[in-house]
């Protein structure tokens, strides 16, 4: 399968402005893609690939607690209680209590620690790679067709998104549940990435990222979304 094709096809069909996002959970640092040069935050190594970027990142290259606990570099346990408890959040205007805090834990998602050692990530239309998620920055137009493609032939539905970190809605929750995911991002990656008021996130497993390139293809053939 030629995920660089698939890159472009998907570009050309819903006419992007932003690049989709290749993402892979290794076991191993790969020998044939550079090492991202500084650490960074998951979020922002998202935007990186968007402009262009391929590279892999490993814990030490992780600034966020967040991403290295929800991509599964680091285990929970081995951070301090103030973030065990989540009350460093508090402060910070995103929860009013430790109680909400845990309450909403409860419903994020997060790959299990002590499995990945990297995590590469490239833009998909230059990806060398086959990649478990595929995120995509896009306007809600184009988010709407990636869910009727979605459903078209298999009358499955996409899972929305809350307020958890896009390294857990967005990356680990795909990747865990093999669903078509959307959603808005939460307010730290937003302003980490720099994107527009009006986009939204949408992502797809890689397992099922022919098919709704496909399907895309043949809904173009008809009344409701030919252009």
């Amino acid at each position: 399968m030629n995920y660089n094709e698939l890159g472009e096809k998907l570009n050309e069909l819903l006419k992007l402005e932003n690049t989709p996002v290749a993402i892979k959970w290794s076991v191993k640092e790969p020998k044939n893609i550079e090492k991202e040069e500084c650490k960074s935050r998951f979020c922002s190594k998202l935007e990186k690939a968007m402009n262009g970027e391929m590279f892999y990142s490993t814990l030490d290259e992780e600034e966020c607690m967040g991403g290295a606990r929800y991509s599964g570099l680091k285990s929970m346990s081995e951070y301090p209680p103030n973030v065990q408890s989540g009350a460093f959040m508090v402060p910070r205007g995103l929860y009013k209590n430790i109680p909400a805090v845990q309450r909403s834990r409860k419903n994020e998602t997060y790959i299990n620690p002590g499995i990945f050692h990297a995590i590469i990530f490239a833009p998909l239309n230059k990806a060398e790679f086959e990649p478990d998620v595929i995120l995509m920055v896009s306007n809600a137009k184009q988010g709407m067709e990636i869910l009727h493609a979605n459903a078209y032939d298999s009358g499955t539905h996409g899972i929305g998104a809350d307020v958890a970190p896009i390294c857990s809605s967005m990356a680990a929750t795909p990747y865990m549940t093999g669903r078509v995911t959307y959603g808005f991002g939460d307010v730290a990656s937003r302003q980490n990435m720099g994107i527009n008021q009006e986009d939204i996130m949408v992502s797809i497993p890689g397992s099922e990222l022919c098919r709704i390139v496909s399907n895309l293809e043949e809904m173009r053939t008809k009344v409701l979304f030919k252009e």
